[in-house]
């Protein structure tokens, strides 16, 4: 294009800031452009409008936090990918201004400001504070390319995780060569990049190539006509945030999934029942078995769909599903986006067009008959797929979708829309909530109901470690909801204390549970007594979570940061952490380190800034140093786990299911700082979708220390739901009250039992293994002031 063309001004709408210039010339590309004249602009609250010819290029800031550049080539636009929520529009944004000035415009929001500078053809982003963030070379769009200059000791994260087997040490660190795919084998990817340095970049593509240098981030490759790209502002948690309102926020799984999974190839009705009045007579809690290919009539006609009346014969006719329902467990199962060819159904798909173009005829693996994938693109396929074969299986009790062997054609889309066939399928036949694992990712699949699973992972200590960067990579592209085959699943058996070490691994992963190929079995006690009770004691812990664990995951839901998140999330300044997989956040308040070495007598550990104590023992650690855990090398019974400076963590006794008994006295842990600190707690049905219409139960709970003053706050009760819930028992750690209030003085009694024995409000002392303790136990749902005075 000749940069001495004629251009015009062009207001796209009512809110932009216009102005018209030259896009450079292909060849000048890689060079600063050439100055070109002076163009006329027109303020109009929030927008720039680049034209040159036909092109445009639209800017705008969409939330105080999100600027979204649309280049528009010809002026043509294409529609939205999978990648992009299109059911949640944004609202009108107003709460910017924009300016002309000397060099070109200015545009600014309460987070963020953007200046245009029309000589250099340079976006400059800022932060709040004036910190330059990115330099983004328009002209580069001209060449199907986003080019963006960044700090050099910015770290960049995101794009792509890893596969089940391929090397991982580089870590969290994102740098050179990058492909945004969805992958095989657990991977997890997404159009995005970000730095703990206050920015994120997410491209609306299915698939590209992120070149990743040291001043540099330059995206290529994409799959849309139009570029269509968005700036993303703040602190990780806050590009997140963003990144769901822009791509789709993540639905609630049932909250019996918040509690432990065994799956297991190989089976039937009679072990299966064996294998849970096993667990129930041992009181080791587990709420859902999965179910491989036994449970289908597989290979038979809409055997895809059906039980397996073999194996399973109470399974038709609702039976099993009682008998299951009396044990609280649920039954979810295998699913394949493939079916076979000579079948009523495979006929059907010939007949309709259902198959994928890369699938072509081939033997299966299980059943040796001709089979071949379905294209689950087409949405003729999705309607089907949830089919009158498939709705009776679920209303005999397969409730919940395990998603196998849709990664292997190529495909960044297959994954994610035969889960969206699923959930699509489900919501509109049942109430209740859609569950599933899946063995890749995309970004916008968590729209879904979506889990992640790492794929078919090696059995022993190498491969368990190696999970470590699996999940936190998966996480830090927006696959929160992630899990793993515990035990691993090639390769053999474990041994005893891989075993043990990896439940107490999996018990601080957000989708808990185990698996093993063919024959193998992983419940606790197939690996001895050691480990059963190691294990048995990490299943316990996690249960005693599920009040903290189902709060995060209504947070996720709300806010797009879930349960687990790397330490850079909450340390983003702190270069000690930026490439750390070795501990991770469990909510807000708990730090864990698994043990992920045979025989370890000892562990390094690197505490972040702030006071920490130690779950197990009470010990108190002085943040920003490496301490020297010693590790039990013989009784494996050890995981390090930290408590945060702050914390308010609201645990329950382990019940052998999620939901045994109602929850009537919920236990709060609070351990005051100086700083007020805050907890949301959530509540719901746990089963269906009511929450998205105000069927929940919240309730934030905030405490201050300032010297021998403890205040905490309950706010009053948000939603229309109404737990079983009477009272909190807020056992407050730091020190022994000497007086409380609330409303006026709280009665006073001698010790914990009086005060739980008194059925009513109060106060007592006493001491645990953190050392002083203060319990108040006062009405729930309803706002409270508490006062507490520590000492005499």
């Amino acid at each position: 294009m000749d940069k001495s063309a004629t251009f015009s001004r062009h207001v796209l709408s009512a809110t932009g800031l216009v102005i018209g210039l030259a896009l450079a010339p292909c060849a000048a590309l890689n060079a600063m452009p050439a100055a070109v004249a002076a163009a006329a602009s027109h303020v109009v609250d929030h927008g720039i409008d680049i034209n040159a010819g036909a092109d445009t290029v639209s800017v705008r800031f969409l939330a105080p936090g999100i600027v979204h550049v649309h280049f528009q080539p010809d002026g043509r636009t294409s529609a939205p990918s999978l990648v992009i929520d299109n059911a949640t529009p944004f609202p009108a944004f107003t709460a910017a201004r924009a300016e002309e000035t000397a060099s070109g415009a200015d545009m600014t929001s309460s987070e963020a400001s953007v200046h245009w500078d029309r000589n250099s053809e340079r976006l400059l982003v800022e932060d709040a504070e004036h910190r330059r963030l990115l330099e983004a070379d328009m002209s580069a769009l001209k060449q199907r390319r986003v080019l963006l200059q960044h700090a050099p000791s910015d770290a960049l994260y995101g794009i792509g995780g890893y596969n089940a087997t391929e090397r991982a040490s580089a870590g969290l660190l994102r740098s050179g060569k990058q492909v945004a795919m969805a992958g095989e084998q657990g991977h997890a990817g997404a159009p995005l990049v970000w730095s703990t340095s206050g920015y994120g970049v997410l491209v609306d593509t299915i698939g590209a190539t992120f070149a990743l240098k040291p001043t540099s981030i330059t995206v290529t490759g994409t799959s849309r006509t139009d570029l269509d790209y968005y700036i993303l502002i703040g602190s990780p948690a806050q590009i997140f945030a963003a990144v769901a309102r822009i791509s789709g926020h993540s639905q609630l799984f049932p909250k019996w999934a918040m509690g432990f999974t065994n799956s297991q190839w190989g089976i039937d009705q009679k072990e299966l029942l064996s294998i849970i009045d096993t667990y129930r007579a041992k009181h080791i809690p587990i709420d859902n078995f999965t179910l491989d290919f036994d449970w289908k009539a597989w290979g038979e006609d809409w055997g895809e769909f059906r039980w397996n009346t073999v194996k399973f014969p109470d399974g038709p006719d609702g039976k099993l599903k009682q008998a299951l329902d009396e044990r609280g467990i649920h039954l979810t199962g295998i699913m394949k986006p493939r079916v076979h060819v000579d079948t009523i159904e495979g006929r059907y798909a010939t007949a309709h067009d259902f198959w994928s173009a890369a699938s072509k005829v081939a033997p299966d693996y299980f059943s040796h008959k001709p089979i071949r994938e379905l294209d689950f693109d087409k949405p003729a396929v999705r309607s089907w797929f949830f089919n009158d074969h498939l709705k009776h299986s679920f209303d005999t009790g397969m409730i919940g979708w395990w998603n196998d062997e849709a990664d292997d054609i190529g495909s960044d889309t297959q994954f994610i829309n035969m889960e969206r066939a699923l959930y699509d399928g489900q919501r509109a036949y049942s109430p209740l909530r859609v569950w599933s694992i899946n063995r890749n990712f995309y970004l916008g699949a968590q729209r879904y109901a979506y889990g992640l699973w790492s794929g078919d992972i090696p059995t022993g200590f190498a491969s368990m470690a190696g999970q470590r960067q699996r999940m936190l990579s998966a996480i830090n592209v927006g696959a929160m909801q992630w899990g793993m085959d515990g035990g691993g699943f090639k390769n053999g058996t474990p041994t005893p204390e891989n075993y043990a070490r990896w439940i107490e691994f999996g018990a601080f992963t957000p989708i808990f549970r185990v698996h093993g190929s063919f024959g193998e079995k992983r419940q606790p006690w197939v690996y001895g007594p050691v480990a059963e009770k190691d294990a048995t004691d990490a299943i316990r812990l996690r249960y005693a979570l599920i009040p903290y664990i189902y709060s995060y995951e209504y947070r996720r839901h709300v806010s797009g940061v879930g349960l687990v998140r790397p330490l850079i999330f909450d340390w983003p300044r702190d270069p000690k952490v930026r490439n750390d997989i070795a501990s991770w956040l469990f909510g807000d308040w708990l730090l864990v380190s698994p043990v992920v070495q045979p025989g370890q007598t000892a562990k390094d550990i690197y505490l972040p800034a702030g006071q920490w104590i130690d779950w197990f023992s009470g010990k108190q650690y002085q943040g920003g140093q490496t301490i020297h855990l010693a590790i039990d090398s013989k009784r494996w019974d050890d995981i390090p786990l930290f408590i945060r400076e702050g914390a308010i963590i609201p645990t329950q006794p382990a019940e052998d299911y999620v939901g045994k008994t109602p929850l009537t006295e919920l236990d709060v842990q609070v351990f005051p700082a100086a700083r007020r600190s805050t907890f949301d707690y959530y509540d719901d049905d746990g089963s269906t979708y009511g929450y998205e219409h105000g069927a929940c139960f919240s309730q934030t709970l905030a405490v201050q220390h300032a010297g021998k003053q403890v205040t905490l706050d309950i706010a009053a009760a948000v939603g229309s739901f109404r737990p079983a819930l009477k009272f909190y028992l807020l056992q407050v750690h730091g020190g022994a009250a000497s007086k409380a209030s609330s409303q006026g003085p709280l009665k006073s009694f001698d010790s914990l039992d009086a005060l739980q024995d008194s059925g009513g409000e109060g106060w007592a002392s006493g001491r645990d293994r953190f050392g002083a303790v203060t319990y108040v136990r006062v009405k729930a749902a309803t706002a409270r002031h508490i006062a507490l005075t520590w000492g005499r």
